[in-house]
C-alpha cells in the first residue's frame, strides 16, 4: 500500500495515484422517474397563479366579474320537499354581473326530468368577491321560496367562474360571453 490511504466506495478499493479518474454508474430507475417528474412540476409550478391574485397579478374586487356570462350547473338536490330524496338538476343560463355587486339571469332548470312551467325564468341577485379571487352569491328565483347561497372562484382572469351551492350537491360553471 505505499504507505498512503486506500479509498474504499461500493465494494471497489482505490489507490491514489494522483490521476483524475471519471467515474460513471448507470442511471436507476428512480433516478428515471424522478428528474422527468422534477422537470414536470417545476415547469407547471410557475403556470399556477397566485390564489391571492388573478393572472395580472392584481387582487381581485366586485370589479372582477363584470359583464355576461353564460353557464351550465348540475347535480343533485337533496331531501326537497315534495321531490325524491336524490332529485336530478340541471340548468342553463345567461347571467350579466354589472362589476359592482349585483346580478341579473335568466335560466332553463329541468328537475327530476320535468322540464319548467315557463321556458326561461327571471332570476337575479348580489355577489361579494374577496381578494383571493374566492365570493359568494346570493341568488334570487321566482319560484324559490328561499334565497340560494353559492360560493364562487373566479379564474381565468375573470373569464371563468365556478360555483357550488351551498345547500345542495350542485355545481356550475359559467363563461364570459365575448
Amino acid at each position: 500500500m505505499r504507505g498512503e490511504l486506500n479509498c474504499v466506495t461500493a465494494g471497489r478499493t482505490f489507490e491514489p495515484d494522483h490521476k483524475e479518474v471519471t467515474m460513471k454508474k448507470p442511471m436507476t430507475k428512480i433516478a428515471a422517474l424522478t428528474i422527468p417528474l422534477t422537470i414536470v412540476c417545476g415547469l407547471l409550478v410557475p403556470a399556477v397563479s397566485s390564489a391571492a391574485e388573478n393572472e395580472n397579478g392584481r387582487a381581485c374586487s366586485n370589479r372582477s366579474l363584470s359583464g355576461r356570462f353564460g353557464g351550465i350547473s348540475t347535480g343533485v338536490l337533496l331531501n326537497v320537499p315534495g321531490l325524491p330524496p336524490e332529485a336530478q338538476f340541471r340548468t342553463v343560463g345567461a347571467t350579466t354581473f354589472d362589476g359592482q355587486g349585483t346580478f341579473t339571469g335568466v335560466e332553463h332548470t329541468i328537475v327530476n326530468g320535468m322540464p319548467p312551467t315557463a321556458p326561461w325564468t327571471s332570476n337575479s341577485g348580489t355577489y361579494s368577491i374577496n381578494a383571493d379571487c374566492t365570493g359568494t352569491m346570493v341568488l334570487n328565483t321566482p319560484g324559490n321560496p328561499v334565497p340560494l347561497t353559492l360560493g364562487l372562484v373566479i379564474v381565468r382572469d375573470g373569464k371563468e367562474i365556478r360555483t357550488v351551492l351551498d345547500s345542495n350537491a350542485i355545481s356550475g360553471i359559467a363563461i364570459k360571453i365575448d
